[in-house]
């Protein structure tokens, strides 16, 4: 048994559920989180480092991941660092994003009497919902990752447990 190997194992059974787990949550709308997830195992001379991407996704996939807090409602992600309004994040992101979604999909709210509205107006109504009442905490990654982490071999873990868990740490921020 060599510590890649067992790296190797790790990676492609975290790499498969995130996968089944976006897709379980729904989440795979352009597919580019669900494409994107992937791992790397490089041999060194002293260490073997395990490292995950997530394609053109990197700048998002926490988002997703552990959910955001709402501005007046942190409900749906209570234990996520992230929140709207805090200042902190790119500004637009939400807004273009939930713009090209609307008329990706053709999506449109309809008024009292019936009429459809635009999709400017049905993407105003659905960024301010999800600005005041935030994302939800889907957990598509940090749950096998924590899961197949307790799983690997105690010889591998005892040995490497240390450098593994720094490195992992330093990986995931």
């Amino acid at each position: 048994m060599s510590v890649a190997n067992e790296l190797n194992k790790f990676g492609k059974y975290v790499k498969q559920q995130a996968k089944s787990n976006l897709t379980k949550k729904g989440k795979r709308d352009k597919g580019d989180l669900y494409n994107g997830v992937d791992y790397n195992v490089e041999e060194f001379k002293k260490k073997t480092v395990l490292t995950f991407s997530f394609g053109s996704a990197d700048d998002y996939w926490e988002f997703v991941d552990k959910g955001v807090k709402g501005k007046s409602s942190s409900a749906k992600a209570p234990t996520s660092p992230f929140k709207f309004g805090s200042g902190t994040g790119r500004k637009g992101g939400l807004t273009s994003g939930i713009n090209s979604w609307v008329k990706r999909k053709r999506f449109q709210f309809r008024d009292k009497k019936g009429k459809f509205l635009s999709f400017e107006s049905t993407s105003f109504l659905i960024i301010r919902s999800i600005y005041n009442k935030g994302l939800e905490t889907t957990n598509f990654f940090t749950r096998p990752f924590e899961q197949a982490f307790k799983r690997l071999p105690d010889d591998v873990y005892a040995a490497y447990a240390l450098e593994v868990e720094e490195q992992l740490k330093v990986i995931l921020k």
